[in-house]
């Protein structure tokens, strides 16, 4: 990815595994989020968190140090994952064990997917898919909280920290 370009991004879990169904550890995905934008490291525009894959829509303005903001969040979210686990002594934690020379778990797939858009219909069209991914029967997609949902749909201010496309286009 490269900087001041907003893409379409989606990254899972390691083989799909549902680590992301507990609120703790959404949290810390959105918490890692809010970070990188407080230190203007990347704007978001969108996002969804399902119980084993994330969905963004962001720009990454900035490097953090060395690396891209986008490295920055899945390695802090993945130390943050393995954090969480071991204090839990969860047995959750043998499913993201990794015989790699570089570390001992792996939380997200290596390669998650980018997609640029490049205009204001894409972004749309984009935002749409994020807003209806969690749809299921017993579930109103505005209220679901790990959604950017409410923030467009009823201009929802605990997501201050997002930015509104339209600001952009």
């Amino acid at each position: 990815m490269e900087l001041n370009v907003i893409y379409f991004y989606t990254v899972a879990i390691t083989d799909w595994i549902p680590l992301l169904k507990t609120e703790k550890f959404k949290f810390i995905v959105l918490n890692s989020l809010i970070h990188l934008i407080e230190k203007k490291k990347l704007i978001v525009y969108g996002f969804v968190i399902m119980p084993n894959h994330i969905h963004i829509i962001w720009e990454l303005t900035e490097k953090n140090g060395k690396e891209m903001p986008h490295a920055s969040f899945m390695k802090f979210t993945g130390h943050a994952f393995l954090e969480e686990l071991r204090q839990a002594n969860d047995p959750l934690l043998y499913k993201f064990k990794t015989d790699r020379n570089s570390r001992n778990h792996q939380f997200w797939q290596r390669n998650g997917l980018p997609i640029m858009l490049y205009d204001r219909k894409i972004i749309e069209q984009k935002l749409d898919y994020i807003h209806y991914n969690p749809l299921q029967e017993h579930w109103n997609f505005n209220d679901y909280f790990f959604s950017s949902c409410s923030f467009y749909e009823q201009e929802d201010k605990r997501f201050n920290w997002l930015t509104h496309y339209m600001d952009e286009f």
